[in-house]
């Protein structure tokens, strides 16, 4: 179901099995100036989610924002075939068939560069997660960055967010980490993030935290200052 989350910023809440745990994946919208939609991570789409999102605009922009979230790309740009197609670096590798996709960087294309700022998680070759500022909402975009399982409604998502580190609390799972190689890149990028001024975390797995994100998510990155 698609819900209103603040002024121009929707979530979509999808079913979504990781080796058969039931984390959960999550679509967030974004109004952009031009009056079109920006859609960060999309998930799996029916005719009623396709209604209700063609209610609040125009999809103008389709974003797989690492080199994970991109399994419903294709079934979202056939289902809006207007909208421009953006990946993560490293995706099209993956992904050959993405051929007309664009590939995201350090800046905010033309499109939405009005609405919001980026920064590239560099570090980490097999993720390359693309992290996103929406400044009217004052909102932070995760998609695996953080994960915030305070509220697990199965065993085996309590088990796996035990194992990785993230369990009752918004926290980088010790999977990311160990993705992270390079700490002084990922660490760079980390500042970036933290010196927008950002109230409001959504992300792909686990609660959306609705305000203080900022003072939440300082002290789950301190890893990075690990050597």
């Amino acid at each position: 179901m698609l819900r209103t989350i603040a002024d121009g910023l929707w979530v979509i809440d999808h079913p979504f099995k990781m080796m058969g745990i039931p984390l959960g994946t999550r679509t967030t919208l974004v109004r952009l100036a031009d009056g079109g939609l920006f859609m960060h991570s999309p998930g799996p789409m029916d005719a009623e989610l396709i209604e209700s999102v063609d209610e609040i605009g125009p999809v103008h922009a389709i974003v797989a924002p690492n080199d994970f979230h991109h399994l419903y790309l294709k079934e979202n740009a056939n289902a809006w075939p207007d909208a421009e197609v953006f990946i993560a670096p490293g995706l099209r590798e993956k992904r050959p068939d993405l051929t007309d996709a664009q590939v995201l960087g350090e800046t905010a294309p033309a499109l939405w560069s009005r609405d919001l700022d980026q920064v590239w998680m560099r570090g980490a070759p097999k993720v390359n997660e693309i992290a996103f500022f929406h400044r009217h909402s004052r909102t932070l975009i995760l998609a695996d960055l953080a994960f915030n399982l305070t509220k697990p409604r199965s065993l085996l998502v309590r088990l796996f967010a035990r194992i990785n580190g993230s369990s009752g609390r918004l926290a980088s799972s010790r999977l990311m980490k160990a993705m992270y190689r390079d700490r002084q890149a990922a660490r760079a990028g980390a500042e970036k993030i933290l010196a927008w001024d950002f109230d409001r975390l959504t992300l792909c797995h686990g609660e959306i935290v609705e305000s203080g994100a900022k003072a939440s998510l300082t002290p789950a990155f301190d890893w990075l200052r690990e050597t």
